[in-house]
């Protein structure tokens, strides 16, 4: 079995994570792609399609309305089939979806990017709890973080990737591509997870009671001061990395060759705080989310009264990208924590919280920006947002304290 197998080492312990969570990430990453070529090609798509560009604008927001509401629903009604075929459903109702999307208007390819969207959280959602399924306990974040790196990797390898080939011969072409390695990625779940879960001690006839303790696991207040970590640190650091490329064209002057330069370290960033978060995360998950809190608010900060020195704002954007993803998995792993009998709706809604948090910041900077306001002004939101996460960090910190049975300061002294 994979997971099994992958774990084992003469000295009783391995480095290594198994070949599926591995597996999982690149899949993400193929799904993931589809979130963000869109925006780059957005032009070509309203002048094909014969809309308005506010029009094709709608699309983006399509495929994030199905993540942000569709997932759970999904999620629930998984829980009548083993992971690995909910895994393969999810993905190839993705592939149909983009497919159908490619081949007729603006209404088909609307209601097509909702169903994506759908498909795409509810693959998200229960690959992260297959990944923890598939390793010990105490490398539960460290995992999610694996399968959460796809997305990173999407952010800035995919979506760029797709949109190129967009420009370079037809906007579509960056769709099939997604669609195909969606393909092959539901060829390596079928080939390298196994088809029972393997952590799964339910009798066949419990997805009914299994649903009920997912619905109940839900309640529970810990699970949303996480959810609301989630949106608050999500929309801080995404807030001021949508603007970025804006701000170092328009106020920094750098030259248009060297912006996707500057973006890719971001990118480069987020691998390494995925790194260090999922090591750091599975035994002090609020170590990791403080620490990513407080340096987004600091570096947030420097980007908008530095942005004029390449210098400062150059090493900056490498390190927020850094603080950024070192939070992700923390915050999954507090979700798994909290939720461990019931980890699979926990875990679709967490993803809805993660895009919800990156929906809600258009809004936050055309809140600021049609008041006249600098556009670095973005930033100063997401110090702000970043700031106001920090004493929910804390509340939970306690919170799981007391669950634990210790006083608060004897978890501080651990740190």
């Amino acid at each position: 079995m994979v997971g099994t197998v992958a774990e084992s080492s003469p000295g009783g312990r391995s480095t290594r994570l198994p070949a599926g969570v591995y597996l999982l990430g690149f899949s993400l990453f193929a799904m993931g792609s589809a979130e963000f070529l869109l925006a780059g090609v957005l032009p070509a798509v309203a002048a094909d399609l014969d809309v308005t560009l506010s029009s094709a604008g709608f699309l983006i927001t399509a495929f994030a309305l199905g993540v942000v509401v569709g997932g759970p629903p999904f999620a629930v009604l998984s829980l009548r089939w083993p992971r690995r075929a909910a895994l393969v459903v999810s993905q190839c109702v993705f592939a149909v979806s983009i497919t159908v999307g490619q081949l007729g208007g603006y209404e088909v390819l609307l209601v097509a990017r909702l169903v994506a969207g759908v498909a795409y959280a509810a693959f998200f959602a229960v690959a992260t709890v297959t990944a923890i399924g598939l390793v010990t306990p105490d490398r539960k974040a460290r995992a999610s973080g694996v399968v959460v790196s796809g997305l990173s990797v999407a952010m800035v390898a995919g979506g760029p990737g797709g949109t190129l080939l967009g420009h370079v011969t037809e906007w579509r072409n960056g769709f099939w591509a997604v669609v195909a390695l969606t393909v092959v990625g539901i060829v390596g779940c079928l080939l390298g997870l196994p088809a029972a879960d393997p952590d799964s001690a339910d009798p066949a006839g419990s997805s009914r009671s299994g649903v009920s303790r997912e619905l109940a696991t839900l309640r529970r207040p810990s699970l949303w001061i996480v959810y609301a970590v989630t949106i608050l640190t999500t929309a801080a650091y995404m807030i001021t990395f949508n603007f970025l490329a804006a701000m170092l064209d328009e106020i920094t002057g750098m030259p248009d060759v060297w912006i996707p330069a500057v973006l890719a370290l971001f990118g480069a960033g987020a691998f390494v705080g995925l790194s260090l978060g999922g090591r750091v995360a599975d035994q002090r998950p609020h170590l990791a989310l403080l620490t990513g809190a407080s340096a987004i608010v600091v570096l947030s900060v420097v980007i908008a009264a530095s942005i004029r020195q390449i210098w400062v704002v150059v090493p900056a954007v490498f390190l927020i990208g850094v603080a950024a993803f070192v939070l992700n998995p923390a915050v999954f792993g507090r979700v798994f924590t909290v939720a461990a009998d019931a980890p699979t709706l926990a875990g679709a809604t967490a993803v809805s919280a993660f895009q919800l948090g990156i929906s809600i910041t258009p809004a936050l900077a055309a809140a600021a920006l049609t008041q006249g306001a600098a556009l670095t002004v973005v930033c100063l939101i997401g110090a702000a947002l970043a700031a106001s996460a920090v004493p929910l960090v804390l509340l939970d910190r306690s919170r799981d304290a007391t669950v634990r049975g210790r006083p608060v300061g004897a978890t501080a002294a651990r740190w």
